[in-house]
């Protein structure tokens, strides 16, 4: 069924480009090209995967006062930042976090990427929401740490929480990413 409907990769001829999840190889090609497509790894071995990367969790805050979002309007709400303890822990009442993680993307044009939760995170009912990382984007990304296991969740720096998923684009966008978040965090 699947053989009738879809061309290997080997029958894809030279005038067609190829698009989809970029496996293990291609992404440790990118990591090793300049410049590096994730850098600030605490540990590659254990981070890539068969079809992505594991990244790490840097810093954990707590917003203190509500967002505005409008048409022509956005204002990001204030927020502080939790200390580890001595061992790297910090515990999470259910509520909800912004995150920001160790690692540093530099997407090229021609590759986008995705974020999922790590499988463990989920079962310790805890979740992420991400928006897209579109191609051009260059920074050290935040994300929405969502609690909901009622007695909470101890979380230790460094941890893998989130499996970033690298998708070649059929052919590279003429103009990347621009937007607001372009380098965030580099500083």
């Amino acid at each position: 069924m699947f053989e009738t409907t879809a061309r290997s990769i080997e029958q894809v001829g030279a005038t067609d480009s190829v698009s989809g999840v970029l496996p293990r190889e291609a992404i440790l090609e990118l990591m090793n090209a300049d410049p590096k497509l994730v850098s600030g790894l605490p540990d590659q071995s254990l981070q890539l995967q068969p079809c992505g990367l594991d990244v790490t969790l840097s810093a954990v805050f707590e917003f203190t006062e509500s967002g505005r979002l409008g048409s022509d309007d956005r204002q990001l709400p204030d927020r502080v930042p939790l200390a580890f303890d001595f061992w790297g822990w910090v515990h999470l009442s259910a509520g909800t976090y912004m995150v920001q993680l160790n690692e540093v993307v530099r997407l090229p044009l021609d590759v986008m990427a995705l974020g999922r939760p790590r499988s463990s995170l989920l079962r310790c009912g805890a979740t992420l929401h991400t928006a897209v990382w579109d191609p051009g984007y260059a920074g050290r990304s935040e994300c929405l740490l969502v609690v909901e296991n009622p007695a909470g969740l101890d979380v230790q720096k460094d941890a893998r929480i989130m499996q970033l998923v690298f998708f070649r684009l059929e052919q590279a966008t003429q103009a990347g990413y621009a937007g607001r978040y372009q380098g965030e965090n580099l500083a």
